[in-house]
């Protein structure tokens, strides 16, 4: 009983692996901007389906379609950024997010018209194999997807905390005010932070697909789903809680897909979101950021 909680534990981290890089990109956009980009789902769909659309009609080479995935993705993302974000005043935080859901719609129909079938294939990276060690195993896709988490990560935090740009990041997010006081530019700030969430949903949306090995319309809507509940379980506006939370909810679904009925695993997330909403509204790394806005307005 014990080796298959712990089976279904080690299952829960590589499948959440790919959720806490869907949550990476949200928490990116959220910690900015102080907005929700609800198309950020659909985007990475659109642009997999064009590397889809490649793969069908082109050449048969997964190299490709993780490129055409890639830059789908960032064309659609700097596309969402100019409609949606750039174009409406920074304390327009409803009509951003109301904006990025009719993009939502939007990218949705050019899908059906770009691939009218429901389901197609998808190419894998790697070969698919069985990695054993003792009692337990792993599927070699969801090992290769978690190392990439891990590198993705330590790459984010170095440009984050160890590059101009990436300073420039945290100082928009922090003060935006105080942010254009210093001369940082707000407008190529943002452009680069949405360039970094496309490239990164790219990949993720690419490593995802690749261990299912097929692609339907509904991947944008189950990419946004999963996203969101990883990053608020771990913390809006916390990158150390986008990979927890990611992490947790994997677990959570393994574990119920288990011992419970499989019915039960999609469920469960919003079970768990409500029970966090519930105990800790901040989330696990988020509280802290919640109490510091507090005392921030009582100060003021």
């Amino acid at each position: 009983m014990f080796t298959e909680f712990l089976q279904n534990c080690i299952d829960g981290l590589m499948i959440g692996s790919g959720y806490s890089l869907l949550a990476l990109g949200f928490t990116m956009v959220f910690g900015v901007m102080k907005r929700i980009n609800l198309s950020y789902g659909p985007s990475i769909m659109l642009g997999a389906y064009f590397g889809t659309w490649l793969y069908l009609n082109l050449e048969q080479n997964a190299w490709l379609v993780l490129l055409g995935t890639i830059f789908g993705t960032v064309v659609v993302g700097i596309y969402v950024e100019r409609l949606c974000f750039r174009a409406i005043k920074s304390d327009s935080t409803i009509a951003s997010m109301v904006s990025s859901f009719v993009i939502w719609m939007q990218l949705e129909e050019i899908a059906m018209h770009l691939l009218p079938e429901r389901t197609y294939p998808f190419p894998a990276f790697f070969a698919a194999k069985t990695i054993e060690f003792g009692p337990f195993y792993v599927r070699s896709e969801h090992l290769t997807m978690f190392i990439l988490m891990l590198i993705i990560v330590l790459i984010l935090h170095f440009f984050l905390y160890q590059t101009r740009q990436g300073l420039a990041i945290r100082a928009l997010s922090d003060n935006p005010m105080a942010s254009l006081y210093i001369g940082i530019n707000r407008s190529k700030t943002l452009f680069l932070s949405f360039f970094l969430v496309s490239l990164l949903g790219g990949i993720a949306g690419f490593f995802i697909l690749s261990t299912d090995s097929q692609i339907t319309p509904f991947f944008g809507l189950w990419a946004t789903f999963k996203g969101l509940i990883a990053m608020m379980l771990g913390g809006m506006g916390s990158l150390p809680g986008a990979i927890i939370g990611g992490l947790l909810l994997g677990i959570v679904e393994a574990n119920v897909f288990w011992y419970g009925d499989p019915i039960l695993r999609d469920i469960s997330a919003y079970l768990l979101l409500f029970v966090m909403l519930v105990l800790r509204p901040g989330g696990i790394f988020g509280q802290s950021i919640v109490l510091r806005q507090r005392l921030a307005q009582e100060r003021v």
